[in-house]
């Protein structure tokens, strides 16, 4: 059959039987790393829409993480043709709009991510889109191996609700299923491996098409593929908890050695190996198994001055400049697309966007009642709860990337650099606790990590981040000390800045107008932040007193209430204590980016940044050290 798109690549059987199901099929999609899942996808929109003539609007394509969905709309804006207008969501954000919709007088951004899903399950249970313009034909879902909880319960009941009327594609991998840390028992972790999948297959039955995607299209050398033939053994680990636990152990060990027998590529201390990387055209990946030591390595870089991009949880986002900047730049609620072409000719948009592509996403959230309008109040409202569509929030591109294994789930690059992986089964003597793992889980990771290199893989020295902890009541790493309690230094996040009201106006007395100018023109991602204790007094009982975010010497925000509540918690001894010193400065961060945010268009008025409540600020990122002294380096060891 002749496909649809012309194109370099040439569809495999398997995968054209994937594209060439019909819109009422239920098709079952099993896909192995570097399978040419996501091109298959593309191509079976394509002729969902030309061939089977469904609209845009009746295809429902939703998949896991913001990553995923980011490149999947790439994808299909580089090789569509006919499905350009279908739009991909995430399953939190395609819940979040089926409740506004349905329940539009409930405030929703007071419930969890996890109380939305549940509603949005509720909601289709009791019909909320029957028979209404937002029923699908078909629906698309990536990633579903990773459905677990209530999440899978949702799309459990999407599909149970329209199975009469509706078509699906579901793809998925169990071997690369490594959110199940989510489920924190671990007899309920281990009945939700695969449950969707066993779902999808009992439910449909006879009625199921199961396809399986078994060629590799992203190794091209022998190291790089190294580790694919675990992914069968992965999938297919065996039922019993007690020999899945001892089955998984022996692959975590084989792909182990795989990866120890490959080169090392030394330490970050070695200033060759940092040479080797800020050097390097290639696209290069640091892989680890945790957060901390993502966040240690990154210090290392940014302390050597190597570029390199911190790979943020899915759910941080942050806005371009250009939105806050073009709400700012008109008074009007509606904007033709002839007006909004002219206004971002003045903008700071991304390098190679295109104004049809900006117009298109921006829309998406923002359609105006008049034909081929833009709503402004709209816009301004997606901005303030994060409603951006995902092509819009997107990080910019950097050749070197820092990661979890976690996070990097779905992507690929010419190099990866894994830190090197702990032994699971240590001997006795070594292992000076019972340490709570889950060997399936371990080896799912492993196997990710070593599938996302085009062409070379190379081991890292672990760095040695033992101080490096997490406090789970706050959700966050820190920096300990010699004892238990001691507390010296924060992980900061994107929320830490406050949104409040724009810089200079919240505490720090200056210009608001200058000081935008100042962010925009002068503030750059990788430049290093520090905060400063305003003063000893706590804003609150349960918060620490106010710091003032300074880059290059220049006070140009200020930190969070979310911020200061966590600072309290940390350094919180017991319930009973009270905190009776602060750290007057913290240092080790840096600029991630400027980025636009929205509030109360009476402040951005007051401030004279306009009248429609958005503006721009700094999001910082790394592992802060407290200095508990503002005359030298010394801080509390504990």
């Amino acid at each position: 059959m002749t496909p649809l798109l012309s194109s370099e690549h040439r569809l495999t059987p398997e995968q054209q039987a994937v594209v060439d199901q019909p819109w009422d099929a239920r098709v079952l999609v099993t896909a192995g790393a570097g399978a040419g899942k996501t091109y298959t996808l593309v191509r079976r929109l394509d002729v969902l829409v030309e061939r089977e003539e469904l609209e845009a609007g009746e295809i429902l394509v939703l998949s896991f993480s913001r990553a995923a969905v980011r490149e999947l709309t790439e994808r299909i804006e580089r090789h569509a043709v006919a499905a350009q207008r279908i739009r991909v969501q995430t399953f939190d954000g395609w819940a979040s709009a089926l409740l506004h919709r349905a329940y539009p007088d409930v405030d929703w951004g007071t419930y969890s991510f996890d109380g939305r899903i549940e509603a949005a399950t509720e909601a289709l249970d009791k019909g909320a889109v029957e028979g209404g313009e937002y029923v699908p034909a078909h629906v698309m879902i990536d990633e579903v191996q990773d459905l677990i909880g209530v999440r899978r319960e949702m799309v459990e009941a999407l599909l149970d609700r329209f199975q009469e009327n509706s078509g699906f594609t579901v793809v998925g991998d169990s071997a690369q299923s490594v959110y199940g840390f989510q489920v924190s028992d671990p007899d309920q972790r281990a009945e939700e491996t695969d449950r969707f999948l066993e779902w999808v297959r009992a439910t449909f039955g006879e009625d199921l098409v199961e396809i399986h995607l078994g060629d590799n299209f992203r190794a091209r050398s022998d190291t790089a593929r190294m580790a694919l033939p675990h992914g069968s053994e992965l999938q297919h680990l065996p039922r019993d908890r007690t020999a899945a636990r001892g089955e998984a152990e022996r692959i975590h060990g084989d792909l182990r050695a795989l990866l120890l027998s490959t080169p090392n590529f030394g330490s970050l201390d070695d200033p060759f190996v940092l040479a080797a990387l800020r050097d390097s055209p290639d696209s290069t990946a640091i892989l680890t198994r945790d957060n901390g030591q993502a966040l240690s390595l990154s210090g290392t870089l940014a302390t050597a001055g190597v570029p390199h991009t911190l790979q943020r949880s899915a759910r941080e986002r942050s806005a371009p400049v250009w939105i806050a900047e073009l709400l700012a730049s008109t008074g009007t609620t509606a904007l033709t697309r002839e007006r909004f072409e002219d206004l971002l000719v003045g903008l700071p948009v991304p390098v190679g966007s295109a104004p049809e592509a900006l117009w298109r996403s921006v829309r998406k959230v923002a359609r105006g009642r008049g034909r081929g309008t833009l709503d402004v109040v709209a816009l301004h409202r997606a901005l303030a709860e994060g409603g951006l569509p995902d092509e819009l929030t997107a990080a910019q591109p950097s050749s070197l990337v820092v990661s979890t294994m976690h996070r990097a789930k779905g992507l690929e690059f010419d190099r990866v650099l894994i830190v090197e992986p702990r032994v699971l089964k240590e001997p006795a003597p070594v292992r000076k606790k019972k340490y709570d793992y889950d060997p399936s889980a371990e080896a799912r990771l492993l196997y990710v990590a070593m599938t996302r290199a085009r062409d070379d893989l190379y081991v890292l020295d672990a760095p040695p981040s033992w101080l490096v902890r997490k406090d789970k009541r706050v959700d966050r790493w820190y920096l300990g000390g010699r004892s238990t309690w001691a507390r010296n230094g924060i992980e900061l996040i994107g929320a830490d800045v406050s949104h409040e009201q724009p810089p200079g106006t919240e505490g720090l007395r200056q210009n608001a107008e200058e000081l935008r100018r100042h962010l925009m023109a002068d503030v750059h991602a990788g430049v290093e932040a520090e905060l400063v204790l305003l003063h000893g007094i706590p804003v609150a009982a349960d918060q620490s007193p106010p710091y003032a975010v300074v880059v290059g010497g220049r006070r140009i925000a200020v930190v969070s209430e979310r911020f200061r509540t966590d600072l309290h918690r940390l350094l919180r001894r017991t319930s009973h204590s009270e905190v009776d010193r602060w750290p007057p400065l913290i240092t080790g961060l840096r600029v991630e980016c400027v980025e636009s945010v929205a509030g109360s268009p009476a402040a951005t008025e007051a401030a004279g940044l306009g009248t429609h409540g958005a503006w721009v600020a700094p999001r910082l990122c790394g592992l802060g050290r407290f200095h508990w002294y503002t005359d030298g380096p010394e801080v509390n060891t504990g």
